[in-house]
């Protein structure tokens, strides 16, 4: 019976996300809210901000979770802590649909983004979410307490959602690293017996896939602010929840040396300008935009081009799941021989 209900909740989130789609596409068309595809030779316009349709389906998912276990199983569970999840992923895809809508018209400084997303780290840190004692390499345990939910909480969501936001720009790459990363969270959390935690982060890959079937190469509509900051916050939110700090970090290197090569060009090369898009060609192959590498596609084209003669958006894509895969790997081996013996 409860697989049952694991399986109405994510019908629900995909097929709400699915339905809203073609709606949202007639809707920006109509009010002009769209963007060029920047890696298209002929720069495409395609609806921009579909985040909301994945928030959207989320929420349901979730709303039909809680829903159930509620009235039908009438089981006491987390209840606090996913109400405050469900918050923080409204809320961070409330101030990302801002940035999407005030953004496309004059731009939002990388300052001001930064500050936007210091409300979305308030449900979670008055919960008092997660685990304050944590397991540090090299170091071993240590009890954060009340610094835990007024420094860690923050740090760790304002991160996430400002990191993930960095690496994008490509047909599907966001959306398809949102759901590599949940997914491989999810299944550790399962393991490790955060059936609630596995299942809410399950609920949004579902809600993902039915947007990647939009988004994926050549895409009908961009994923927007309101995709990033909340998956980006929902990332956070299941880490925390289910005490896998340390595993989104390794998940999240992709994301980190996008942060280093952004303090790389601003602040050691001084470059006016850097081209986080690819250099297109006139049959739609990419070429490096810099002379340097400044974002982790730019190294996945530069390690492709040794490989093969042309590259597409389509191998950069691809390549970037890879390596993103090979991490997922690398989490399930660590949970593997070390976590899962103290269960």
């Amino acid at each position: 019976m409860v697989d049952a209900v694991i399986f109405i909740c994510f019908v629900a989130s995909f097929l709400t996300t699915l339905a809203l789609m073609p709606k949202w596409l007639r809707k920006t068309e109509i009010i002009g809210l769209v963007g060029k595809d920047m890696n298209k030779p002929k720069k495409p316009d395609v609806p921009e901000a579909g985040g909301v349709t994945v928030i959207a389906g989320a929420a349901i998912g979730v709303l039909v979770y809680i829903f159930l276990f509620t009235f039908y199983f009438r089981s006491e569970f987390s209840l606090i802590e996913i109400m405050a999840t469900l918050t923080t992923i409204l809320l961070a895809g409330f101030i990302g649909f801002i940035d999407d809508i005030i953004g496309w018209k004059s731009g939002i400084s990388q300052k001001t983004k930064v500050f936007l997303t210091i409300p979305i780290a308030v449900p979670l840190a008055v919960v008092n979410a997660g685990n304050s004692m944590m397991i540090l390499p090299f170091i071993g345990a240590i009890d954060f307490g009340f610094f835990f939910p007024l420094f860690i909480i923050p740090i760790g969501i304002i991160g996430a959602i400002n990191g993930y936001n960095m690496l994008a720009g490509y047909n599907g790459l966001e959306a398809g690293m949102g759901a590599i990363i949940l997914t491989t969270l999810a299944f550790i959390a399962w393991l490790s017996g955060s059936g609630w935690v596995s299942m809410i982060s399950l609920i949004t890959v579902f809600s993902i896939l039915a947007f990647m079937i939009y988004n994926m190469y050549p895409a009908r509509v961009f994923p927007g602010d309101s995709f990033t900051y909340a998956i980006g916050a929902m990332i956070a939110s299941v880490a925390i929840l289910g005490n896998m700090e340390k595993f989104a970090v390794i998940l999240f290197i992709p994301y980190f040396f996008d942060a280093l090569m952004y303090v790389r060009f601003r602040f050691i090369d001084r470059a006016q300008k850097v081209e986080a898009y690819a250099k297109i060609n006139s049959d739609g192959s990419l070429d490096m935009p810099n002379e340097k590498v400044y974002d982790f596609t730019h190294l996945a084209i530069k390690v492709l081009k040794r490989v093969k003669k042309k590259v597409y958006e389509k191998d950069v894509v691809l390549s970037v799941f890879l390596f993103e895969i090979a991490l997922s790997a690398v989490v399930f081996l660590w949970w593997l021989f070390t976590e899962s013996k103290m269960i």
